[in-house]
């Protein structure tokens, strides 16, 4: 038998079959960016994440129609987003549909059998989305970390197939989330090592502290230009006058029966806003409030009214909520009443803009980003009591606009201090928080992220 007689068909075919698959996989690449004709900047800003409660994403789709770009905005619509960005012409939804709930990874156990899974789902998600549904036109990738998986290596392929410029908005690190629920699992500094890894192929980047831009440039030795991009709250968090502030109290369900006394001063607001999640310790503030009532009914006793009752409103939604609702009810107090509310977006700020104080629980899981909430706060002149770490310094100044506790017990000193009126210590830290108004999130946005874009 003529061995090459035989061979030749089959190296044919071969060659046949290999030339196909090229010219297939070739026609199936996706469209490289094409200039737009009018030359506007187009973003793909990405959430992997729900959109309507990502306020700072929002918040850069907004700046972005604003100075004339044009915004795909990416991520799982289950909140509802800003009114003015659903109305906002230059903004597209794009809501990605949500990994089945059987491939839930919410515990330490479930997270190592199913985050594999999970991670390719939304991998091949992304990459649909990011590679074959927005417009090749689109020249620019904003994109919010962490989480860290599979996004970096999503924006890495589409920099390589689509030449789209990257950016990272750095809220924190996704291998410091990953630690709280793994501790010390390899899979931890597997997931520092990839971050480490894809982050570089950024074209620029944001940080939201100085702290988080010196780590990234000093310790993972980053090239790209890193921006610090402050969160600062937007305009419609505005600071209410006192019949404004009056009106609200008396119509909001939660605040109506006691709208008089808060009116009067007698007894003093709290906010805090929470996820109700283990970076979160809101056990500590439940302490604290039952050693003010304690401190308060032991001052109230031998000088009437000294110390006021408190009424504490706590906003949010997450994991945690219930078993801190079962320990709540089985609470007594003298002096404090506790209401959990969950707030739509127009009477949030309003809400906030009634406090005497807010306290933030936010604990970072590595010590380098800002909670939100402080500079909501802040933005409608509302001093701030902050569990103290690394970063919280560059955001609360120790008694001008606020001030820091550790432990409960200097949580509930603070505010028998602040709320006691022989102190005035409430009235200079409000004047400083009214003067953290005066810098907004629009000018902020225009003076370090415009140039990014090219806006």
């Amino acid at each position: 038998m003529d061995i090459i007689a035989v061979i030749e068909p089959w190296t044919t075919h071969l060659l046949i079959l290999s030339l196909s698959f090229s010219a297939l996989l070739i026609l199936c690449l996706p469209i490289r960016y094409t200039p737009p004709k009018d030359g506007k900047s187009r973003v793909a800003v990405l959430v992997l994440g729900d959109i309507g409660r990502s306020p700072r994403m929002q918040y850069h789709a907004l700046s972005i129609a604003r100075k004339g770009g044009l915004v795909e905005l990416i991520g799982y619509d289950e909140t509802p987003a800003r009114s003015e960005l659903l109305e906002n012409p230059s903004i597209k939804i794009r809501a990605l549909k949500a990994p089945p709930k059987y491939l839930d990874t919410s515990t330490a156990i479930k997270f190592l059998f199913f985050a594999p899974f999970k991670a390719a789902y939304q991998l091949f998600q992304l990459l649909n989305m990011l590679l074959y549904e927005i417009p090749p036109t689109t020249n620019y990738l904003l994109l919010q970390n962490p989480p860290a998986i599979p996004t970096l290596v999503v924006a890495m392929i589409v920099s390589i197939l689509r030449g789209q410029k990257v950016v990272i908005d750095w809220h924190n690190f996704g291998y410091s989330m990953l630690k709280m629920k793994l501790r010390e699992h390899p899979i931890v500094y597997a997931a520092k090592l990839y971050e480490m890894i894809f982050c570089r192929f950024a074209y620029a980047n944001f940080t939201v502290t100085s702290t988080m831009q010196t780590y990234l440039r000093d310790s993972w030795r980053i090239g790209s230009p890193i921006h610090i991009l402050y969160d600062r709250p937007p305009s419609h968090f505005q600071p209410l006058s006192a019949d404004a502030r009056a009106g609200f109290l008396r119509s909001h369900p939660d605040t109506s029966p006691m709208a008089e006394k808060l009116i009067a001063g007698k007894t003093k607001l709290i906010v805090s806003s929470t996820s109700w999640s283990a970076d979160e310790d809101f056990g500590l503030f439940l302490d604290a409030l039952l050693e003010y009532d304690r401190r308060a009914s032991a001052e109230n006793f031998l000088r009437p009214s000294s110390v006021p009752d408190v009424l504490a409103v706590i906003t949010g939604k997450g994991p945690e909520k219930e078993m801190y609702l079962q320990r709540i009810q089985d609470m007594e107090f003298q002096a404090v009443t506790i209401k959990t509310v969950w707030l739509e977006a127009a009477d949030y700020p309003k809400m906030i803009a009634c406090a005497d104080v807010g306290v933030s629980l936010h604990t970072s899981t590595s010590g380098m980003d800002l909670p939100m909430k402080v500079v909501d706060l802040f933005g409608v002149g509302v001093p701030v009591v902050a569990l103290k770490f690394k970063a919280i310094g560059e955001l609360v100044k120790e008694g001008v606009n606020g001030t820091t506790f550790t432990k409960p017990e200097e949580l509930s000193a603070a505010l028998v201090k602040l709320f006691d009126p022989r102190w005035k210590e409430l009235e200079k830290l409000k004047a400083g928080a009214i003067k953290e108004t005066e810098s907004r999130w629009d000018e902020n946005w225009d003076k370090v992220a415009a140039k990014v874009f090219g806006l």
